[in-house]
């Protein structure tokens, strides 16, 4: 990507956080322009699988518009949204420059594999999770290309480097797939509360953290002997790494931030993240280096993330075309008995992996499923029970979509088909944890009800 397209890029991002501290839509259906035209500037440059879902989100948006079921407020609303999510990522993504300046997170391995083998796969899971509520995407790649590294420099090989990519790279993903049950910065967060106000972060929390500690168990219960495998080849670590309580001071302040931003500005968590974190990064980089050029190093960050991006805001895009040809009150009524509620939230939790496994990724159907519960709660549907649902569908999607962009991160690095570890790492997992999800969904409805 050339340095214009690479700073058009920023200048979007740039303009939707103004739109949000601002409260001026048509800044960020500026914004929205921005975007695609960088997109569709730098379309030989992406992957094939954001290319192929940019232009089918463009195509469907006008093949609908032409056939006349846009409205110009859902033209505007495509523009928003595609700079929103462009954005939410864009901006999350600069905590990754942290990542090259400690050296607690390139030996992240040898800290996380210290202690009783019997405890390392929640620590990885739960580590992973809180790691990726803040870095995202840049979590998968910490942790793949610093494992990858440290195989090479001990000659770790054949079948003893496959159960270490089996173990500790699974559980990373698995960490990963929480993040949107129990962390504000999760994108499937930022989904649902932008298109229900009245849905907060907070509300969904409770149910999300039991959604999580099930899946840790699960896994838990599946891993630890594979993890006993490895304990044996373990480094151990004499004292914390340099930088350590550095690094926690600095996400101590990223979070002190978020909450001041939200309690000042009302904002919701998830748009406190997209400017604490930018904030803090940039500040931290420019008083390290004493210089602003640290510009050039946030611009190249944010184009280095340039697939992701166009793969967040395409599915904006298409969910809001798609939303748009289905007639407004075709699940009218479902929503006036318990069992229909619960219906349409156990269809909804399991859309997600099911489409992800025919390589639609969760991000695109969540966005779809979201543009439809507006109506559904005009009908007087209560939209915490499907928001719960679809949180649980998204994290399952996360593990089983061979396209998604945290699984393919974990092929690339561990040199491991995507659809091995898929389905033959992840299978298994998920099909013990859907009717055990789906009997927490039950339990929540009646709970709720």
């Amino acid at each position: 990507m050339s340095k214009a397209l690479q700073w058009l890029l920023t200048l979007a991002v740039l303009l939707e956080l103004l739109a949000i501290g601002s409260g001026v839509r048509a800044v960020s259906e500026i914004a929205g322009v921005l975007v695609v035209l960088a997109f569709l500037a730098a379309l030989p440059r992406l992957n094939g699988y954001a290319r192929a879902l940019f232009l089918l989100s463009l195509a469907t948006l006008m093949v609908v518009g032409i056939a006349g079921h846009l409205t110009p407020e859902q033209w505007f609303k495509a523009s928003a949204d595609a700079a929103f999510y462009a954005a939410f990522l864009g901006s999350l993504g600069m905590m990754q420059c942290l990542v090259r300046r400690f050296e607690v997170l390139r030996r992240i391995h040898d800290v996380l594999l210290g202690g009783r083998a019997f405890w390392l796969y929640p620590k990885y899971a739960l580590v992973s999770c809180g790691v990726a509520s803040v870095l995202s995407f840049g979590m998968m790649s910490l942790l793949c290309g610093t494992l990858s590294e440290t195989l090479r420099e001990r000659g770790i090989e054949g079948g003893s480097r496959l159960i270490w990519l089996r173990s500790v790279l699974i559980s990373a993903l698995r960490g990963f797939a929480l993040v949107p049950l129990v962390a504000p910065t999760s994108v499937a967060v930022a989904i649902l509360t932008r298109e229900l106000p009245q849905l907060s972060w907070s509300q969904l929390l409770p149910y999300g953290a039991v959604s999580a500690l099930l899946l840790v168990l699960i896994g838990w219960f599946l891993e630890h002997r594979r993890f006993r495998q490895i304990s044996g080849e373990r480094m151990v670590l004499d004292a914390w790494p340099t930088g350590t309580a550095k690094l926690l001071v600095l996400l101590t302040i990223v979070f002190a931030l978020m909450a001041l931003l939200v309690l000042l500005t009302g904002f919701k968590v998830s748009v406190a993240a997209m400017f604490a974190v930018p904030a803090v990064t940039l500040l931290y980089m420019a008083i390290e280096s004493g210089t602003l050029s640290v510009l050039d190093e946030a611009v190249g960050q944010v184009a280095g993330m340039a697939n992701e991006m166009a793969i967040f805001a395409a599915s904006a895009i298409l969910g809001v075309a798609l939303s748009a040809m289905i007639p407004a009150d075709s699940l009218h009524g479902i929503v006036d008995s318990g069992e229909g509620v619960f219906l349409l939230a156990v269809i909804g939790l399991l859309m997600l992996p099911l489409f992800s496994m025919l390589g639609v990724i969760p991000i695109t159907v969540l966005s779809v499923q979201a543009g439809l519960l507006p109506a559904l709660v005009a009908d007087g549907l209560d939209p915490l029970v499907i928001a719960v649902a679809l949180v649980i569908g998204f994290s399952l999607a996360m593990m089983l979509s061979p396209f998604g962009p945290s699984v393919m991160l974990l092929s690339r690095f561990g040199q491991v088909s995507r659809w091995i570890v898929a389905f033959r790492w992840n299978g298994v997992f998920v099909l013990i944890a859907l009717p055990v999800l789906a009997v927490w969904t039950a339990l929540v409805l009646l709970w709720l009800s």
